[in-house]
């Protein structure tokens, strides 16, 4: 089976490459192999590999900046992901696409389902609906995953920014009003390699594909991850200036931002856990497991 995987650097892609690599030959690529903003380079790359599944982590990311950068990430995450499944769906192959949490505004006050309808509030949020919205109509054979909160041993992440801060200051704010559940990126590839496993046997005729809300279980907010990071770090003897008692909680109106984050990103993994019979561990488990790499 040939698979082709985008983004071969971010957090995701890294941890995908692991966990695909078992189920066929990976074509992994970064925007130096294949720019995701050249339609035709997307679809010469598609047309070249001829894969049997498409994966595409790959995204404009930087939230902040896509609000001066809109023209970039509409390309990435709106117009690509449209134009692999135009390429996929001529070969018949499926896609598994990642979205993010950042397509709700954080008004409903309870965990989105796939139902809800999006109200993005930043760029970087409408960006990524567009892009939902183009694979759906370009290729009936689509797994969209939205997620939240992603973090991994590779790659920049919050977590690593909280350990590395903690190391330079003697107090830090963070802020407390946003919640949501942080997700390991090693989670998701284990998952999506799971999905690839069910596609290799399925027909597809009865395979559930569609748009799925996948997130580690439980939930937090950035001031209580910060003060969890840094407890773990402790006890662990890492060396810090700042003490887990010295996270200081502020509002999201103390803390400006170019791009409106939703307050409460909550998503209702339900359709995901019985669709594919799976369990989600609680958001701790998995980043134990990347602190341990890590510290």
């Amino acid at each position: 089976m040939n698979i082709l995987l985008t983004g071969k650097n971010g957090q995701l892609g890294f941890e995908l490459q692991r966990s695909l690599a078992p189920l066929g030959r990976v074509f992994a690529v970064d925007s130096s192999d294949c720019d995701l903003e050249d339609s035709e380079a997307v679809r010469e790359l598609v047309r070249r590999v001829r894969p049997q599944v498409v994966v595409n982590p790959a995204a404009f990311t930087a939230v902040d900046l896509a609000e001066s950068h809109a023209d970039k990430a509409m390309a990435v995450n709106a117009v690509a992901p449209g134009v692999l499944g135009e390429e996929a769906h001529r070969l018949g192959a499926p896609v598994i696409h990642f979205s993010t949490d950042y397509v709700f505004d954080g008004e409903k006050g309870a965990p989105y389902v796939e139902d809800d309808a999006p109200q993005p509030q930043s760029v970087y949020g409408r960006s990524k609906l567009l892009g939902e919205i183009a694979l759906r109509q370009a290729c009936p054979k689509h797994l969209i995953l939205r997620t939240s909160w992603v973090f991994g041993a590779h790659g920049q992440n919050f977590a690593k920014t909280m350990l590395r801060l903690a190391q330079e200051r003697s107090e830090l704010r963070v802020v407390s009003d946003q919640i949501g559940a942080p997700t390991s990126a090693a989670l998701l590839a284990d998952l999506t390699a799971h999905l690839v496993r069910q596609l290799q046997q399925s027909d597809h005729a009865s395979f559930p594909f569609g748009l799925y809300h996948v997130t580690a279980s439980g939930e937090t907010s950035w001031h209580a991850y910060a003060r969890y990071v840094l407890e773990q770090a402790t006890i662990k003897g890492y060396e810090l200036r700042t003490s887990p008692d010295r996270v200081m909680p502020i509002t999201t109106d103390a803390y400006p931002t170019l791009a409106k984050r939703p307050r409460d990103s909550r998503l209702d993994s339900s359709r995901f856990k019985r669709s594919f019979a799976l369990e989600l561990p609680h958001w701790e488990q998995g980043l134990n497991h990347i602190l341990q790499q890590i510290l």
